[in-house]
């Protein structure tokens, strides 16, 4: 069950706050601070579901959440993955009242609130902070946009190929990482079958490319791996 936490206010001291912030006086950053709610969501939980009325601006402070579309009974399509100091579920606050899309942990996650209401107040009051926050935003739905339309421009080889670039580049920083995600939900998102998506893992294994243990995954040779993902 997710978990509201009231910590003392240190927004002026969080990185957060020069990500977004920078332009808010002192004042205002500090009554944004106690104003907002820290919620702990652990693996697995929805943070909001689509349909839901939009009552607050949140960002990822730490973990990973996915972004999803119900698109049937326990069927969804994943829009994207993302990490930390990302707007996902904040893409058109302004612009609806009802979220769009569900977006859940796919770790422990930590997610701040704020108000929707206080974050407009500071818009208006605020034209340098408005412009820096538009600016994110666009930012983050280029983003999604830019790897929906990477993954469409591929076959079944070089979709697996660039969402597992993706993982290790975009989100671990490492080649050996667990996947956050199930074989069906990378199916889901790269709008494949879930038998196509095992078969791949087991070509790459074949070939040299990747050792897996269920989710565990390590990549052995990363340029096979890039050239898959750009001639596919």
């Amino acid at each position: 069950m997710s978990q509201p936490v009231k910590n003392s206010c240190n927004c002026l001291t969080c990185d957060f706050r020069d990500l977004v912030f920078s332009n808010l006086e002192n004042e205002d950053v500090v009554r944004i601070c106690n104003a907002k709610e820290e919620i702990h969501y652990q693996k697995g939980q929805v943070i909001n579901n689509q349909g839901e009325p939009i009552r607050k601006f949140k960002y990822l402070k730490n973990g990973l959440v996915k972004l999803y579309r119900k698109t049937g009974v326990d069927e969804e399509q994943i829009i994207t993955i993302t990490r930390p100091y990302e707007f996902v579920s904040n893409t058109h606050v302004f612009s609806d009242e009802l979220y769009k899309y569900s977006l859940a942990a796919l770790e422990d996650s930590t997610v701040c609130c704020i108000d929707i209401e206080l974050i407009k107040e500071m818009v208006e009051k605020n034209g340098r902070f408005g412009l820096k926050l538009l600016t994110d935003l666009s930012r983050t739905s280029e983003n999604i946009i830019s790897l929906g339309l990477e993954i469409r421009t591929r076959n079944l080889a070089g979709r697996v190929a660039l969402v597992l670039l993706y993982f290790s580049r975009s989100i671990y920083n490492s080649k050996i990482f667990d996947l956050p995600v199930s074989r069906r939900e990378i199916a889901d998102f790269i709008s494949m079958s879930t038998a196509n998506v095992i078969r791949t893992f087991s070509e790459f294994k074949r070939d040299g490319i990747l050792e897996s243990n269920g989710r565990t995954i390590e990549i052995l040779c990363m340029e096979k791996l890039e050239i898959i993902s750009k001639r596919g």
